[in-house]
This record gives C-alpha cells, sequence and structure tokens, in this order.
C-alpha cells in the first residue's frame, strides 16, 4: 500500500517530467523543475520510496516484435466469494499472454489486456487455459482491430499542489 504523502508544485514538475522522459539524468530533471540535482534525488526517492512512482521500464512496440494481436476477455465467474476472486486475480499472474488484469464490476468480474504472436495463439490459450479454469462461468472476447491511443501517462495537468492521491 502507498504511503500517502503531499505533493507541491515541484514533486508534480517532477512527475510530469519523468513521464516525459523516464531516462531523464537527475541534473536534466532538476534543471527542468528548477531546484538543484541533491535536494531533487532526495524528492524523487521519497516519491518512489512512497509508491507514488512505481517502476521505470521501457514501452516495446509489439507489432514490431511479432506480437500482432491484442485482445480483451472479459470474464464471469461461477462464484464471487472472495477467496475465488483472489484465487481468479492469482491465476492471471501465471499467464504470460495476460498482460493487465482488472477486477470489474459490472456484467462481468475480470478484464484481461491479452497480446498473443497470432490468432491460433490467442485462441489455444483461451480454450487450453481460460476457459477450462476453474471457477469460469463465461468468456467474452474482443479482438482489436486499432490502437487509437497509447498514452500511458497519467495527465497531471489539473493535479493540484498539496494534493493527496
Amino acid at each position: 500500500m502507498p504511503i500517502r504523502m503531499e505533493l507541491d508544485d515541484i514533486d508534480l514538475k517532477i512527475l510530469r517530467e519523468l513521464q516525459r522522459d523516464g531516462r531523464i539524468t537527475n541534473v536534466d530533471l532538476s534543471e527542468r523543475v528548477g531546484i538543484s540535482a541533491p535536494p531533487c534525488l532526495r524528492r524523487l526517492r521519497k516519491l518512489e520510496e512512497a509508491g507514488i512512482i512505481e517502476g521505470y521500464r521501457a514501452m516495446l512496440n509489439g507489432p514490431s516484435l511479432g506480437f500482432d494481436l491484442v485482445a480483451f476477455c472479459m470474464i464471469g465467474l461461477t462464484l464471487q466469494s472472495e477467496v475465488n476472486l483472489r484465487a481468479f486475480a492469482d491465476r492471471t499472474l501465471e499467464w504470460p499472454i495476460v498482460r493487465q488484469s482488472w477486477m470489474v464490476s459490472g456484467e462481468s468480474d475480470f478484464l484481461l489486456h491479452c497480446v498473443a504472436r497470432d490468432l491460433l495463439t490467442f485462441q489455444d490459450f483461451v480454450i487450453d487455459q481460460l476457459t477450462a479454469a476453474e471457477n469460469v462461468d463465461t468468456v467474452r472476447t474482443m479482438l482489436t482491430i486499432r490502437q487509437i491511443k497509447n498514452e500511458g501517462a497519467i495527465d497531471m495537468s489539473g493535479a493540484p499542489a498539496s494534493h493527496q492521491p
């Protein structure tokens, strides 16, 4: 559980700059946010320790690596007790094809974001693993046609200083 902390204008600037360029050096970051490098690094470490910055990663182009299929699966469970929900959530962690997973409200219990090399690989996953998983009642799949937007960053423009996330 992230530690709650108050964010001032400098913290928000740091977060904005890191979302634009996660590989920025501390010296360049400090110049962009208007403070010297040592306090900038201290603030950065506090944001990391508080869990506001969860990590750093490269954004890869799936199709250029041969991962051409992106799909979403809406999963309905037979039983929705906390134990059953937790068991299915844990199961999603074992499936490499599932890149992101959300427990949701509404007609489904889970929404899975899947990436596969091709349709056959995805179909095999759905039939052999997903529909065969314990307590799975319904599986509805949606194949994507084209990605329109891929904005991983959080819009910090409306975030007030002293905001508690």
